[in-house]
């Protein structure tokens, strides 16, 4: 959806609503800001997959589970990250963090429910229909 109808607000409140109902559940953000996670984490933002995968990369180290999922209030969160604000193209976090998930075992981790927030407004536009 459009940027600033509340995407964040609703699946950071409904992620932690259903992991209070018992619900093994992951929310995976995907905006620069780092909106979804920031909700979650009482203002601060978790370090993107992007940031970190980036950063071990360089010190020649593995990215780890531990390394970009967290977790609070029984929500199990991540953010995919993204360009900087009003650069490049969302879709590159969206495909990195998805095969760096896919490589980590992803499939196994036996969640109930995965909830996915993608940002509307994103500079290449591929996202950004209302």
């Amino acid at each position: 959806g459009k940027g600033g109808i509340g995407k964040s607000f609703t699946l950071a409140n409904l992620s932690h609503m259903m992991a209070e109902q018992g619900k093994r559940v992951l929310l995976i953000g995907c905006d620069p800001k780092s909106d979804t996670t920031s909700l979650l984490f009482g203002g601060k933002a978790c370090p993107t997959i992007i940031e970190t995968s980036t950063k071990k990369k360089l010190a020649g180290e593995e990215v780890k589970i531990g390394d970009v999922c967290f977790k609070r209030g029984g929500v199990f969160a991540m953010e995919l990250g993204g360009p900087e604000v009003g650069r490049g193209c969302g879709g590159r976090g969206i495909i990195h963090g998805f095969e760096l998930l896919e490589k980590l075992g992803f499939h196994d981790w036996d969640f109930d429910y995965v909830l996915l927030d993608f940002l509307g407004d994103v500079v290449c536009g591929g996202f950004a229909m209302p």
